[in-house]
């Protein structure tokens, strides 16, 4: 595991997409910082931080788009699948290799609450909560990223579905406004919603009959328990869609509240698509 994760990491860094990475993500951040802290005399680097998260729907595209793509376009995979580890290892090692190069522009940034404490009174725990706020978000969507890098052999179409993905993510709150609340514009969401995980369930397992029961049972299950409870329906595919988003979680680190649940989301966003890297690499272990 560690020979690939050195493999990997020094595939960044001996090419530009690592420094171009971290120079890109320090310099917005910069500029941020410079604009709202030193600026306008704000000692807090939570607001700096709040405003600089659009940047990963630019960033972490470049650097996930790679990771299984390039592998797969080569036939390189090949390899990847006969080595003498488990593929959970091989995908871990990978994911670690990229978290390494966000957490080192990361690690820069911790120098930021230091040096803006030499003109100003600045809150170190809010700041720090921010910043590893801040990283764990960016690990979450990393995870994202290279499980739909996993899906397709291009790199072009991977970056460009991970761009796709993430600015739904982060417009999902303002989204979730145009959907009525009601009882009936809710179920049909759900219903969609089956529908959808039926068709993700097909492209990691090219199995109709397991996709088609999945879907079928959980929509039943949806419709039985409208039939039996619509009321609680109203409402409910709205405040869903704000319970799962990502970068809104992040408001209360930006606001200077160490917010332990968003954090745990974030952990288990990322072991999740972790978890459905390794099982879409697995399927195409056996196809």
């Amino acid at each position: 595991m560690s020979a690939i994760y050195k493999r990997e990491l020094r595939s960044y860094f001996c090419g530009m997409t690592g420094p171009i990475f971290a120079a890109f993500l320090l310099l917005i951040t910069g500029i941020f910082v410079t604009a709202l802290n030193f600026t306008s005399g704000y000692p807090g680097m939570e607001a700096a931080l709040s405003s600089v998260i659009f940047i990963f729907l630019l960033v972490v595209p470049i650097i996930t788009m790679r990771s299984f793509s390039e592998d797969m376009h080569n036939r390189t995979d090949q390899l990847l699948f006969s080595l003498p580890m488990k593929l959970s290892s091989v995908v871990l090692a990978k994911y670690l290799a990229m978290v390494t190069v966000l957490f080192l522009p990361t690690a820069v940034m911790c120098l930021y609450p230091l040096i803006l404490s030499f003109y100003g009174t600045v809150n170190f725990a809010a700041a720090y909560g921010a910043i590893l706020g801040f990283f764990a978000l960016g690990c979450a969507l990393i995870a994202i990223g290279m499980f739909l890098s996993s899906l397709t052999e291009s790199q072009v179409i991977a970056a460009v579905l991970t761009f796709a993905v993430f600015i739904l993510m982060y417009l999902m709150t303002g989204l979730s406004t145009l959907i009525p609340e009601t009882a009936g514009a809710s179920l049909a969401a759900f219903l969609l919603c089956a529908v959808a995980v039926a068709l993700i369930l097909y492209a990691l397992t090219k199995n109709t009959t397991a996709a088609v029961c999945a879907g079928a049972v959980l929509a039943l299950g949806i419709a039985a328990f409208y039939l039996v409870n619509a009321s609680a329906f109203e409402g409910a595919f709205h405040d869903l869609l704000a319970g799962l988003t990502l970068f809104d979680r992040f408001s209360n680190f930006a606001n200077g509240i160490f917010d332990l649940a968003s954090l745990v989301y974030y952990i288990s966003v990322a072991g999740l698509f972790v978890f459905f890297t390794v099982q879409s690499m697995e399927k195409k272990r056996w196809a």
